[in-house]
């Protein structure tokens, strides 16, 4: 009996590895971006049940573990409030730095509001480059200004 979404995640990520997976295959079976696909593979999306199928049959899920693909999860998946893994403690120190100059420039040119990370997307590039590749990170949310009333 699976207890929690954690477990289903770890089957995924060990079944991934075992059968020697990427991403971007994943994702095409499952017909969704990579980005998606690996947020909703780690527990941080909810598949509907055509992709929870499709991922059961991918990953060699049972029943019960693609039942557990259908269920909001509960978001966040940190363990520390500071991250300590390198790559993800990067992205905190980008907030960190560039934050409030992201907020002052989103305010500047739309007003007093957020940008959502529900109507979202992210599309995650390598780009060549002769002193050594870069990641390209394009993040789009639609913005939602705070309302009156």
């Amino acid at each position: 009996m699976i207890s929690s979404r954690n477990e289903v995640t770890q089957m995924i990520v060990s079944a991934k590895v075992a059968k020697g997976l990427k991403w971007s295959e994943i994702a095409e079976k499952i017909g969704q971006s990579k980005e998606w696909t690996t947020a909703a593979c780690l527990g941080q999306m909810t598949f509907n049940k055509q992709q929870a199928e499709i991922a059961g049959k991918i990953f060699g899920l049972s029943d019960e573990a693609v039942a557990w693909l259908q269920i909001v999860p509960y978001k966040g998946s940190l363990e520390t409030a500071v991250p300590t893994d390198p790559l993800i403690y990067r992205w905190y120190e980008i907030v960190n730095v560039y934050g409030t100059t992201i907020k002052e420039l989103i305010h500047e040119e739309f007003g007093d509001g957020i940008m959502s990370a529900i109507d979202f997307s992210m599309d995650i590039q390598r780009e060549a480059d002769p002193k050594g590749d870069r990641v390209k990170v394009l993040l789009s949310g639609k913005f939602l200004p705070y309302k009156t009333y």
